[in-house]
């Protein structure tokens, strides 16, 4: 298609932005030469529509009746299968909804994005689906994936199968609660502040952030190119292992990965033998802000049973775990504004592959529809944009220069132990809010559970959640943490906690 081309008033537009001051013949001149320039666009246009252009594949599906969705916790419906035999034949799995499924609708929790339906499958999908696998459908996420809680999507709150009355946690909380309660064989989640382990931790299943850029990311719909991660969320870590097997591994397309990461079988780490192995307590993980007491001494009771299986476990202080979140919150804020919202998900400037048609169809429709974002999502983009305007992005610099000193105060802890644990949620699900998603007032309910999952993600650490158990009939998670690309010790460890548990236990409504 032909570009639209600039009107006089655009050239006055852009020049005001800029402050560059023209006189009328330099706008003249100016408009001409985009004019000429712009024809390369066309060219462009032409090219991507013979070369590279998507064929989305016919895909039926269907929107659940309120009837068939008592959680509110798929977003639509399908029964995807290659037909290839694998590991994950039979089993049905339930892809979050930030994620690209070709055929299918996309909403990723917001009015912002409803509508879209992808060209391609995301890496991850793809791999899946050579596996073995049935794709279910699609969950519920918040609007934009920005939320710790789960009444932030357009589509309505998602409920936790504890407890009804309650929130599942957020962003991933479609695939948490449906996991939880056995809807599901398997899940994937995203997780860019917590988003795969605090709702794991409140619906009572296991999830697993892996290792930045273990797992593509291509596909998904980005936050933050540098806090990106996609994991599995599972009833067993025998079944996190076993996805995580299937999924890791470079694609070639996804600037988040290096070119090349070892394979490795990381259900054939499940030993169960963790003898020797060292854990440590960080204590700078309890006590956190709105902290219950009981889910700390619940986790730290978890903790000590690891030496009953052989396990070395003492207390270590990381000083930084407590000082991290500011520097995540300057990240996450002008990353977000910045890349998510300025560059309509994808941003510019690096290798990889994009969406074109998602970015489009998300700067036309964010535009349209800004007044239904939650209040999140509105509190992000205008710090993010005082931040980015008035103090020129260097407040994010001065975060991501400060990103080695927080990854080698874990590093240190963790060439004293081999894995960290704390509590991965301070507390246990809250009663979902009664306001709408775009009221303010709720700003702090769709932030407040990050405090120990946040600094992992700016890290890149492997870290899993696990159900360490109940708190008046509540699950609260305890979180495991590994060395960089040591998802396997991560993993074994949490193996062997379950092991000791006898299981983790089961939702009512499972």
């Amino acid at each position: 298609m032909t570009v639209s081309r600039p009107s006089a008033a655009d050239i006055e537009a852009a020049a005001n932005h800029f402050g560059f001051h023209l006189d009328g013949d330099d706008k003249r001149a100016y408009r001409a030469i985009a004019e000429y320039t712009l024809k390369s666009y066309d060219i462009v246009d032409k090219l991507y529509d013979e070369f590279a252009r998507p064929r989305p594949p016919e895909r039926g599906y269907k929107f659940p009746t309120p009837d068939a969705n008592p959680l509110g916790a798929w977003y639509v419906r399908a029964e995807i299968a290659s037909g290839a035999q694998g590991p994950l034949s039979g089993r049905t799995v339930v892809i979050k909804d930030n994620i690209a499924v070709a055929g299918i609708p996309m909403m990723n929790g917001s009015r912002a994005v409803e509508g879209f339906i992808p060209g391609r499958d995301a890496t991850v999908v793809e791999r899946l689906l050579a596996a073995g696998a049935t794709i279910a459908g699609k969950s519920v996420c918040e609007d934009l994936c920005a939320s710790g809680s789960s009444f932030t999507s357009a589509s309505g709150p998602v409920r936790n199968p504890w407890d009804t009355t309650r929130e599942a946690g957020g962003s991933s909380s479609g695939s948490a609660a449906l996991v939880a309660a056995g809807a599901v064989d398997l899940a994937l989640g995203g997780d860019q502040g917590g988003s795969i382990r605090i709702p794991a931790s409140l619906c009572g299943v296991v999830g697993h952030k892996p290792t930045y850029g273990l797992i593509p990311y291509t596909g998904a719909f980005p936050i933050e190119r540098t806090l990106d991660h996609l994991g599995p969320m599972t009833r067993t870590v025998a079944d996190a292992a076993l996805l995580l097997t299937l999924l890791a591994g470079p694609d070639g397309r996804d600037p988040r990965q290096p070119e090349e990461i070892a394979a490795v079988d990381y259900s054939a780490a499940l030993t169960g033998d963790v003898a020797g192995l060292r854990v440590g307590i960080v204590v700078e993980g309890f006590g956190q802000p709105g902290a219950r007491p009981e889910v700390d001494d619940l986790v730290r009771s978890a903790a000590r049973q690891f030496t009953e299986i052989g396990c070395t476990v003492g207390e270590i202080s990381v000083p930084w775990h407590r000082t991290a979140i500011h520097v995540f919150a300057v990240l996450f804020t002008d990353g977000a504004t910045y890349q998510m919202l300025g560059g309509n998900g994808y941003g510019l400037g690096v290798e990889g592959r994009y969406d074109p048609e998602l970015m489009a169809h998300f700067a036309r429709q964010r535009a349209v529809k800004a007044d239904q974002l939650a209040s999140i999502i509105k509190a992000t983009a205008l710090c993010g944009h005082y931040g980015l305007s008035t103090l020129g992005g260097a407040s994010y610099a001065k975060a991501r220069n400060l990103v080695p000193h927080v990854r080698a105060a874990y590093d240190a802890a963790l060439a004293q132990y081999d894995v960290l644990v704390m509590p991965t949620v301070p507390g246990t699900a809250d009663t979902l809010p009664t306001g709408s998603p775009q009221d303010v007032a709720l700003y702090g309910r769709a932030v407040g559970k990050a405090f120990n999952v946040a600094p992992i993600d700016i890290t890149g650490h492997p870290a899993i959640s696990v159900p360490a158990g109940l708190i008046d009939g509540l699950p609260a998670g305890m979180m495991v943490v590994g060395k960089r690309f040591d998802d396997a010790t991560v993993l074994k460890v949490a193996d062997a906690f379950e092991s000791l548990c006898g299981g983790f236990p089961a939702a009512p409504r499972a």
